[in-house]
Order: structure tokens, then C-alpha cells, then sequence
């Protein structure tokens, strides 16, 4: 006997390093099929083995997954999602922006490392 679905199932879902919020169109035993409607965080640049090594050998390019796109996920790993659902393009400049807020106060703390360093070895005499 099958039910009429009443209500749309929005989840949150972690998809290589990016978190998204969908739609489940489909679900098995393992898996949930999710169509993304927002990006709640970007995916993470370079590589996760070499975590902030600019120069490691693959260092990669992610892309947030495109609106409606459909990815399958782990089912234990899609949470309920209640909250609101705003526009696709502005969810992703937001959370774009938001990627590059922190890449540059990273940026700055390395830079102010550096400046301490320097007057370190000034002080030690190297």
C-alpha cells in the first residue's frame, strides 16, 4: 500500500567538502538521491591530504554542484533540513563569499606569522 506523499523531504547533505541543501527524490536501503536546491558552504580548494600546501602536486579545483543537479549520498549522512530555502545564485555567492573570507584571514594570519618570525630570528641573532 502506498502512501501520497503531503510534504516535500528537505535535507542537508555533505558532498565532497561542500554542504547543500536538496530535495530527496529517490532513496534506497543506503542511499538518498538529493536534487540541490541550495549551497550552505562551498567545497574546499587543493588538496585535503596536503591541507594548506600551495604547492602540493594535485592540488584541485571544486566546484559547488550546480543547481537541481542530483548526487547520490549515503542515507546516514542526509539530516532533516527545516530551515529556509533561499535562492540557488545567492545561496552560492554567500557561501562563496564566505569560502573567501576565510582564505583571506588565513592569508593574513600566515602573513602576520611571517612578521613575527622575522623579528624572532632578528632576536635570536640568525
Amino acid at each position: 500500500m502506498s502512501e501520497a506523499k503531503e510534504t516535500t523531504d528537505f535535507v542537508k547533505v555533505t558532498y565532497k567538502t561542500g554542504d547543500y541543501v536538496g530535495e530527496v527524490m529517490d532513496r534506497d536501503d543506503r542511499r538518498v538521491l538529493v536534487k540541490v536546491l541550495v549551497v550552505l558552504q562551498h567545497p574546499t580548494q587543493g588538496d585535503l591530504h596536503s591541507t594548506h600546501d600551495p604547492d602540493a602536486v594535485m592540488f584541485h579545483e571544486r566546484r559547488a554542484l550546480s543547481y537541481t543537479e542530483k548526487v547520490w549520498v549515503p542515507a546516514q549522512t542526509a539530516q532533516p533540513y527545516t530551515g529556509a530555502i533561499p535562492e540557488y545564485r545567492e545561496s552560492l555567492r554567500t557561501a562563496l563569499s564566505i569560502e573567501m573570507e576565510r582564505i583571506d584571514r588565513l592569508k593574513r594570519w600566515s602573513e602576520r606569522c611571517m612578521v613575527n618570525l622575522e623579528t624572532l630570528r632578528k632576536d635570536y641573532g640568525m
